[in-house]
C-alpha cells in the first residue's frame, strides 16, 4: 500500500458550491494509483463538502433556496454572530452536509456516478480562502 496526501487552496467569492472535481481527479490520477480510497477532508467550521449533481446548475441554485430557508440569515435570530449576521447560519448549514468525503480510486480514477462532482459549499458571503486536504490510500 502507497500513500499520498495534499493541501488544496480554494479561493472562494462568497456563498456557493465551488465545483473541485477536476483539481482531486487530477491530483489523485497523477499519484499512479490504480485502486484506492481518497478522502477528502474541509478544515472550516463554516464551509462543508458535498457530492452533487455537476449537469444542471438548478440543483445547486435550489440547494442554495434549501439551505437559506433552513439556516436564515438575520440579526438577533442567533446568540453567535461575533462575525456577523451570516456566521451560525453558515456553521448550520456545515453541520447538515459534511466535512469530510470518501471516495473510491478505481482504474485510477475518482469512481463517482456520471452526474456526479464534488464540490466546497462556502457558507459564508464574504470572499475566502479555503483549506483541502486530500489523503490517498491505495496501490
Amino acid at each position: 500500500m502507497r500513500q499520498a496526501i495534499h493541501h488544496f487552496h480554494v479561493e472562494t467569492r462568497g456563498k456557493g458550491f465551488y465545483d473541485v472535481t477536476r483539481v482531486i481527479a487530477a491530483w489523485a490520477r497523477g499519484e499512479g494509483m490504480t485502486t484506492g480510497l481518497v478522502t477528502l477532508f474541509c478544515r472550516h467550521t463554516s464551509a462543508s463538502l458535498v457530492i452533487q449533481e455537476n449537469a444542471d446548475p438548478a440543483v445547486l441554485r435550489d440547494l442554495e433556496r434549501a439551505f437559506s430557508g433552513l439556516a436564515p440569515e438575520g440579526h438577533g435570530l442567533y446568540e453567535h454572530d461575533t462575525e456577523g449576521a451570516d456566521d451560525m447560519p453558515a456553521h448550520i448549514r456545515a453541520a447538515l452536509t459534511q466535512t469530510q468525503l470518501s471516495i473510491p480510486l478505481s482504474r485510477g480514477a475518482l469512481a463517482l456516478g456520471t452526474w456526479q462532482g464534488i464540490y466546497l459549499c462556502e457558507h459564508r458571503r464574504g470572499a475566502q480562502t479555503r483549506e483541502l486536504v486530500a489523503h490517498l490510500l491505495g496501490e
